[in-house]
């Protein structure tokens, strides 16, 4: 019987040929001395992230249709040998050396389920991946005045300089209690893309599981590596709704669908791009991508 590795950790590419290997190859002294397993569900990639990841010796190769990265990430969960932890990882990230153990060391805390590193992004700078949960004060339009009612994103660098308790990172990199996975049941696949990594730290907020972050652990998070497209734009907006309306009912939901469309009016308004299409889809449900299966009623489920 074969013993469980200390680290499953998972990644899901497409059209990532370009960051992929960086990542790859800054797991190994990110590790230190734990064991681990790596596997790579690739969602259907057209360009030469297969060619590439096939003539690596580092991982186990998954290729699948693309059903969504929640999809992704389960099904790389479920490849991966026996495991006490899984490391959540983007393509496009890479992790300075040692930073696993020390991540690993917040998460055997009682009760913490969920560790998020330091961010930079790839010009050395701070990379802000700290989040407050959704409310309607926060849909958007008043994130300039910095108060917390008003800001999901936190920008206070004072915030990434100690280790504590947050409600949701980024989860471009995360350690997660296996037992915490198994017990919320994974990640959501019915969101396709984004808002799926909010949807989990809640639900394991709801389960008594905790979500730290600690400045001690580092890793570099090259984001967007694909760009921000009106589809994927349109994708947040409506994903961010459904969040909210899964968690609050239909009523709130309702109210903070009214307060999404005002804000991206006036992004329109003031030349937001995305936010043209965005509106038109948030109005007429047939335009909305297909892939989120939420066409069927005005307010998104």
């Amino acid at each position: 019987m074969s013993m469980a590795v200390d680290v499953a950790a998972v990644v899901v590419t497409y059209n990532s040929e370009d960051h992929v290997g960086a990542l790859l190859d800054s797991i190994p002294t990110a590790m230190g001395a734990l064991s681990y397993s790596v596997v790579v569900v690739d969602n259907g990639s057209s360009d030469g992230t297969l060619d590439l990841l096939r003539a690596r010796t580092d991982c186990i190769v998954v290729e699948s249709i693309n059903d969504g990265y929640a999809a992704g990430m389960n099904r790389a969960v479920r490849a991966s040998p026996d495991f006490r932890t899984i490391l959540i990882l983007n393509p496009d990230a890479a992790l300075d050396a040692g930073s696993v153990p020390t991540m690993m060391r917040v998460l055997e805390r009682p009760g913490v389920g969920i560790v998020a590193p330091r961010v930079r992004e790839e010009d050395g700078t701070l990379s802000p991946t700290l989040r407050r949960g959704p409310t309607m004060g926060r849909v958007g339009g008043l994130s300039f005045t910095g108060l917390p009612a008003f800001t999901e994103r936190i920008e206070d660098p004072k915030e990434y300089e100690s280790e504590h308790e947050v409600e949701w990172a980024v989860g471009a990199i995360l350690l997660v209690d296996r037992e915490c996975y198994d017990a919320i049941g994974g990640l959501d696949e019915t969101y396709f893309l984004y808002s799926e990594e909010t949807d989990f730290s809640l639900r394991a907020r709801d389960a008594g599981w905790a979500t730290v972050y600690t400045p001690d652990a580092g890793a570099m998070h090259i984001g967007g590596g694909s760009g921000e497209s009106a589809a994927t734009h349109m994708m947040k907006q409506i994903n961010r709704i459904r969040l909210y309306r899964r968690r609050t009912g239909t009523f709130r939901a309702a109210i903070y669908y009214g307060l999404t469309v005002v804000t991206e009016v006036r992004r329109a308004v003031f030349g937001h791009d995305k936010s043209r299409p965005t509106v038109r889809a948030l109005l007429r449900p047939s335009l909305r991508p297909p892939l989120l299966n939420a066409s069927d009623s005005i307010l998104p489920k």
